[in-house]
């Protein structure tokens, strides 16, 4: 009945790409957790105030059902205050708000241009919208300006949409935000940005990278709360009139049971922690440099200055074998292939964290330079 599903997943194998789900070992090189807060006491303390004041575990509808909880209108209006947007809107995964954005707002005769390593997210959602798409070279502002010229010359007449993450979660390098909002301004164009790797950990309290750029009425932004906040979901920071239309309009926001309330109780102290303690974003710097130097001291390699760091090896196998050496070793690192990164380009992807010891890191980059040295 399933040959069709067998032979392909026989082929992802003989490619060496075959994925299985695998279980927690091993010092955590690879989660999102940046600032070590998923599994902190602090957010265990929070989970068991809310329950305590009967906030409840489920929504049981969507938002404009029965599932709108004050939990939600709280947490909105503490994230808006603190990114310094107009609104927010929370949406129970930052992949669901990223689909949102893209198949709801930008319409028909608008153009979308989005960076060539856009999430998988923006593509889903561009896929399901009605606007023009195009790619433009990686942090390259001159390009997103020269298509738009072109665009425009062409008899493009609609709004463009410039797609762009603030630190991209393969590379962990970043654009110029500056110059790409200065090439919005001068095309009348909305620049989208996708903060999921920068929120809690970049900019002043955690805001992001874009946080000198939150409330103008051409930006909108995505901070996602399944990572350096240690919750889950997602919220789209944005003038009022968009937030509207996309409660009226977006389909995974109007279809969608609503996210847990309890998870929006402990997302508040998570933003509150990232507002008012900055001691763990310190610590995460910290490890951040010592990483870079211990890198390119033990590997020969630098560092992409972030707390992302790729170690690209190219080959599939290459990368797969790598990263089973090193958890025999202790560490946990994956590789990451193809389609999610280019062809050619498969990769470990070290994440650092604020919970990891300097001790631990410079032990993984000996493991990893042993091993590169006899895989080689």
């Amino acid at each position: 009945m399933y040959e069709a599903f067998e032979g392909d997943l026989r082929a992802l194998e003989d490619k060496g790409r075959l994925r299985a789900l695998r279980g927690r070992a091993g010092v955590d090189f690879t989660s999102n957790d940046y600032l070590g807060l998923a599994e902190s006491d602090e957010l265990r303390q929070a989970a068991a105030e809310a329950v305590a004041r009967g906030v409840p575990v489920g929504a049981g509808g969507s938002r404009l059902l029965r599932g709108n909880h004050a939990e939600h209108e709280a947490l909105e209006q503490e994230a808006a205050d603190y990114f310094g947007a107009e609104t927010a809107l929370y949406f129970g995964a930052g992949y669901t708000a990223n689909v949102a954005i893209f198949a709801t707002l930008p319409q028909r005769g608008d153009i979308v241009l989005h960076d060539e390593l856009i999430h998988a997210s923006v593509h889903e959602g561009m896929r399901r919208g009605r606007a023009e798409i195009a790619s433009v070279p990686h942090n390259d502002a001159a390009a997103f300006d020269a298509r738009l010229r072109q665009w425009r010359a062409g008899g493009g007449r609609g709004r463009p949409w410039l797609a762009v993450e603030s630190v991209y979660s393969m590379d962990g390098d970043s654009p110029d935000l500056a110059a790409l909002m200065a090439v919005a301004d001068r095309h009348e164009a909305t620049l989208v940005i996708d903060e999921a790797h920068a929120t809690g950990v970049a900019g002043p309290q955690g805001r992001g990278l874009a946080a000198a750029l939150e409330g103008r009425d051409n930006v909108i932004t995505l901070h996602t709360c399944g990572k350096a906040l240690g919750t889950v979901g997602g919220f789209v920071l944005a003038p009022r009139v968009v937030r509207d239309f996309l409660v009226n309009r977006a389909r995974p926001f109007i279809f969608a049971t609503a996210p847990s309330p309890l998870i929006a109780a402990i997302t508040r102290s998570a933003l509150a922690i990232s507002r008012t303690r900055p001691e763990r974003r310190e610590r995460l710097a910290a490890r951040v440099a010592f990483a870079a130097r211990e890198l390119e001291r033990r590997c020969g390699l630098v560092s992409s200055g972030s707390h992302i760091v790729p170690i690209i090896v190219g080959a599939d196998r290459t990368a797969v074998a790598l990263a089973g050496s090193l958890q025999c070793r202790g560490f946990d690192v994956r590789a990451i292939r193809p389609p999610t990164v280019a062809e050619g380009t498969a990769r470990l992807r070290i994440a650092l964290s604020a919970s990891l010891d300097e001790a631990v890191i410079a032990a993984l980059f000996d493991g990893l330079a042993e091993d590169m040295g006899r895989l080689s």
